[in-house]
């Protein structure tokens, strides 16, 4: 099964502002005793969306005219602490489909990466001109395009950036690399039966 080759992500978008949003925000510990990832749906924020009684605290993410959006912005070092896979699965399963922040932590931003979850940089003032405008208008389309790395809205663009290598496994259709090992199974075995064993 060839992977999607994710060249673009158009949706709308979410302003969570905070740096050094870590992984333990992002998905409280007790989710991490799942088998599978199936279930973090929702899961993401959890502590911060609700109280301990599970009363929502009014959380944007939880407001009805921010539903649906599929690209979320931040601030620095976002990612940071403990090298929970969860973290990204969660937001992911959430529906999000790319990250734009001023920078990320490494291990989020490759587990993030082999979701096919873009993770792109941009400068605090191009994120805050873009959450001042989705908060005007929820509905602000957005489009980050991993070719000419830019991100556009209305009228608007301004550049981004992130490691190339990252960038073209995701343009290439080569951003999980379990995939791509199931996709040459016939090749890893071939070139195994011809190795000598001693």
């Amino acid at each position: 099964m060839a992977l999607a080759q994710i060249k673009d992500v158009s949706g709308t978008g979410i302003h969570l502002p905070g740096d050094d949003i870590d992984t333990d925000r992002i998905i409280p510990a007790r989710y991490l005793k799942c088998v599978t990832f199936d279930d973090l749906a929702g899961t993401h924020f959890y502590d911060v969306r609700f109280d301990p009684d599970g009363n929502p605290t009014g959380h944007p993410l939880d407001e009805p005219r921010f539903a649906g959006a599929s690209i979320m912005l931040s601030g620095s070092n976002f990612g940071c602490g403990s090298s929970r896979e969860h973290a990204p699965q969660a937001i992911y399963r959430s529906g999000f489909r790319a990250i734009i922040a001023e920078s990320f932590a490494e291990i989020f931003f490759g587990n993030s990466t082999t979701l096919g979850m873009p993770c792109v940089s941009a400068s605090r003032e191009d994120i805050e001109s873009l959450a001042a405008a989705i908060e005007e208008d929820p509905g602000t389309g957005i489009r980050i395009d991993l070719e000419s790395m830019t991100v556009s809205y209305g009228d608007r663009n301004f550049a981004i950036t992130m490691p190339d290598s990252a960038r073209q496994a995701l343009t290439a259709g080569r951003w999980d690399p379990i995939q791509e090992l199931l996709d040459n199974e016939k090749e890893i075995t071939s070139v195994g039966d011809g190795l000598a064993y001693v």
